[in-house]
């Protein structure tokens, strides 16, 4: 099946088994639109068995990655719906969240810009963060008389950053600048702009080129244990590890460091 969304860009390199996500709509900060969270959501559970991708990167056009939900298309457009409309907003933009952690090939956020609301949720959802050094970052729900636990937050953050820092951010819906989000682990790494493209690009295509069966595995045990205790992590583990052993990746490996060649991964 070939990926044709209307709401954004979408590119797949077969060369690289990188698919790239670019929300395109930069005179708004690429905020969102009911259409746009629609096909995000369906993209994303598509690519968890797109055949030839092996990586999914997203990014922005512009000064920003993405400013949360657009004021006129949708918020404003809220304010009509009773508590069941509102209900199926809120569900949709969860199940956003829900298709990028459940994706199984890696997803790594190329934060080009200002990242806040719904855009820092999503990126916060993302395995890795590679930012430039103007993509200041904010969970501007409080700012806006809503809960700072929206997508998903209220979990996904803690995780990243400790719930410290968490609640302090989901309560006050300050803006972090790239270097402290960096400092306190949000985002990976901090690059130039104008290095942001080359750089998110080339780690993604590192993780391309690595076991995807092993990394959709690691992701995926990742979202798990976070509910189990030791014990029941160490038992899955265990479990996920010999079927891993079973792979032809385990064997390519050990046969690349015998020939002393780079390994070929499938």
């Amino acid at each position: 099946m070939v990926l044709t969304p209307q709401s954004f860009l979408y590119a797949h390199d077969a060369a690289t088994s990188v698919a790239t996500i670019t929300l395109n709509r930069p005179e708004r900060l690429n905020a969102l639109t009911f259409e746009v969270y629609a096909e995000l959501r369906d993209t994303f559970r598509a690519l968890d068995t797109e055949p030839g991708v092996r990586v999914v990167m997203i990014t922005g056009t512009g000064k920003g990655f993405c400013s949360g939900g657009d004021v006129e298309d949708i918020i404003g457009a809220l304010f009509a719906r009773d508590h069941a409309g509102l209900f199926a907003f809120t569900r949709m933009t969860c199940d956003l969240i829900l298709a990028i952690r459940q994706c199984r090939r890696p997803v790594v956020a190329a934060l080009n810009g200002t990242v806040a609301g719904a855009g820092a949720v999503i990126a916060t959802a993302c395995d890795v963060r590679i930012a430039a050094d103007s993509a200041k970052i904010a969970y501007l729900f409080t700012k806006v008389g809503l809960s700072g636990a929206d997508m998903g937050a209220a979990w996904l953050l803690p995780r990243i950053i400790g719930l410290g820092r968490a609640t302090e951010l989901l309560m006050t819906g300050e803006f972090l600048d790239a270097v402290e989000a960096h400092r306190i682990g949000l985002y990976n790494r901090v690059v130039p702009a104008a290095q942001l493209p080359l750089e998110a690009r080339a780690f993604a295509e590192r993780l391309a080129r690595g076991p995807s069966e092993a990394l959709a595995v690691t992701k995926d045990s990742l979202n798990r244990e976070a509910a189990m205790d030791l014990e029941t992590a160490l038992e899955a583990e265990a479990q996920a590890q010999a079927a891993c052993m079973l792979n032809p990746n385990f064997r390519e490996a050990y046969e690349a460091f015998r020939a002393k060649r780079d390994t070929r991964f499938v």
